[in-house]
C-alpha cells in the first residue's frame, strides 16, 4: 500500500519522472468517443456497458482502440455501488505490433459513489483491473500466450449546473473530471504511475436520464521503460444514460 500511495502523491505533484534521466515526451492528438449505460433493474441489483472508439495521432488518423466493457451492478444504496464485469479491448496497430492488432482481456471490480452538495453533483469510483494482454511476437505477429497485469484507478468527477433550476432536462453544466491509474504488477519496474487524464467540457442533460458530454482532455502516460511519456491533446465525445427499469419503483 506505501507504494500505491507514494505513486498517486508523486504522479499528483508531476514528478513521476526520474530526475537523473532525461524525459522523452511525445505529443499527439486523439479523438475518444464513448458511450455509458447503468440500468437498475430491482431494488439491488442493475447493468454497466460502456463502448469506446479512439483514434491515433491527428485527431482523423488511423483507429487506436476499441473498447467494450460490461458489469453486473450491486446496490448497497441508491448512491453507492459495486460492480464486477469483463472488458475486451482491442488495440489496433501501433507501435511494436505495427501491422497486426492486440487484444486484451480485462476482469474488474468497482466501487462506486454518487454525492450531493446543493445542486452540484459528485461522483467517485475505485477500480480495480485484472489485465490479460496478448504476447507481442514481432511488428507482424502475434505470439502465444498473454501477459497478466493488474492497476487501480481512482476516477473523481464534478458537475457544476449553470443553470439556477441545477441539473435538469433541456439544462446546460459544466463537467470536470481527473483518473489516476496505477500499476500494481511486481513486473513493472520503471511505471508505477500509468497515466493521468484530465478532462473539462460542457454537459447538456438532455433528458432526466442521460447526458451528452464535450471537451478537452489531455492524457499524460508513462511509458514501460520509464523516461518516455505520451502527452494526448483529446477531443472527448461521451454519452451517458441511466435508466430505471423496476416494476415497483418507488416516486420520491
Amino acid at each position: 500500500m506505501k507504494k500505491i500511495y507514494l505513486s498517486l502523491i508523486i504522479s499528483a505533484l508531476g514528478l513521476s519522472g526520474y530526475g537523473q534521466v532525461t524525459k522523452q515526451v511525445k505529443n499527439s492528438e486523439q479523438i475518444w468517443l464513448g458511450y455509458f449505460n447503468q440500468t437498475r433493474l430491482s431494488e439491488k441489483w442493475g447493468l454497466w456497458t460502456d463502448v469506446h472508439f479512439r483514434t491515433t495521432d491527428g485527431f482523423v488518423g488511423e483507429p487506436s482502440k476499441f473498447l467494450f466493457r460490461t458489469g453486473l451492478m450491486y446496490y448497497l444504496t441508491d448512491d453507492f455501488k459495486l460492480t464486477n464485469g469483463y472488458n475486451f479491448t482491442n488495440h489496433f496497430p501501433e507501435e511494436g505490433h505495427a501491422n497486426v492488432s492486440m487484444p486484451e482481456h480485462r476482469i474488474w471490480q468497482q466501487l462506486q459513489l454518487h454525492t450531493k452538495y446543493g445542486k452540484v453533483r459528485t461522483m467517485q469510483w475505485l477500480r480495480l483491473e485484472e489485465r490479460w494482454r496478448r504476447n507481442i511476437k514481432n511488428d507482424n505477429e502475434l505470439a502465444a500466450g498473454y501477459r497478466f497485469d493488474t492497476r487501480l484507478r481512482f476516477n473523481y468527477m464534478l458537475n457544476i449546473p449553470l443553470s439556477k433550476k441545477g441539473i435538469v432536462s433541456n439544462t446546460f453544466f459544466v463537467a470536470i473530471n481527473d483518473e489516476i491509474f496505477v500499476n500494481l504488477s511486481r513486473k513493472v519496474v520503471y511505471n508505477t504511475f500509468d497515466q493521468n487524464r484530465f478532462f473539462a467540457g460542457l454537459a447538456y442533460q438532455t433528458s432526466a436520464h442521460s447526458n451528452l458530454q464535450l471537451g478537452y482532455m489531455n492524457v499524460y502516460q508513462q511509458l514501460g521503460v520509464g523516461n518516455r511519456y505520451q502527452n494526448s491533446h483529446t477531443i472527448r465525445l461521451f454519452y451517458f444514460q441511466n435508466l430505471d427499469i423496476r416494476k415497483n419503483k418507488k416516486v420520491h
